[in-house]
């Protein structure tokens, strides 16, 4: 009987610590809408398979150890015949962020790492080096082509921190135009 109590106990406390928090954006058509945010009060998830999955597709395994910090979420609608950008704007320069966004149907509420398929997975993350054609990359963080075209989606945003980083805050610009 005692041990049955402690389990139960135990699996009490793993329920309570392992739901993560979301935060509801609301987008303006034509507007950028600003949110602020600290991963200290995101989740780190143990599982980033889903991430590389084919049916996700989100960034490729070699890339993981950039989203091993805690995992911060927002969710909105993105309306059809509309275009989203994201943009993570660490408060410290130094602190290195990665952001990634998932577009599903609008009554789904899928959220990695229990996301069996997504319709697009974009994401963004300190590069190793620079490129060729492209200005430097500075401490920002911006994820674009998320669509919707004939129908709305429901757009999930993950904010979260590489190499394990677990506090820092950030602002995220959600911006929007309608086609």
């Amino acid at each position: 009987m005692k041990t049955l109590l402690i389990i139960a106990l135990m699996l009490c406390t793993y329920m309570l610590q392992a739901q993560p928090k979301v935060y509801a954006i609301e987008p303006v058509p034509n507007e950028e809408v600003a949110y602020s945010g600290d991963l200290s009060e995101g989740i780190v998830l143990d599982d980033l398979s889903w991430a590389w999955s084919s049916s996700n597709a989100c960034f490729p395994e070699t890339q993981k150890s950039k989203f091993t910090g805690k995992h911060l979420f927002f969710t909105g609608i993105i309306p059809k015949f509309s275009e989203m950008e994201v943009t993570v704007i660490p408060k410290d320069p130094t602190a290195n962020f990665s952001v990634y966004a998932y577009e599903i149907g609008v009554n789904s509420n899928d959220l990695v790492p229990n996301l069996p398929r997504c319709i697009r997975c974009e994401a963004d993350h300190k590069q190793e080096r620079n490129f060729s054609g492209k200005a430097p990359q500075d401490h920002t963080r911006k994820v674009t082509n998320l669509v919707a075209i004939n129908n709305p989606y429901r757009v999930v945003i993950g904010v979260t921190g590489a190499d394990g980083l677990s506090e820092g805050e950030f602002t995220l610009v959600v911006s929007m135009k309608s086609r």
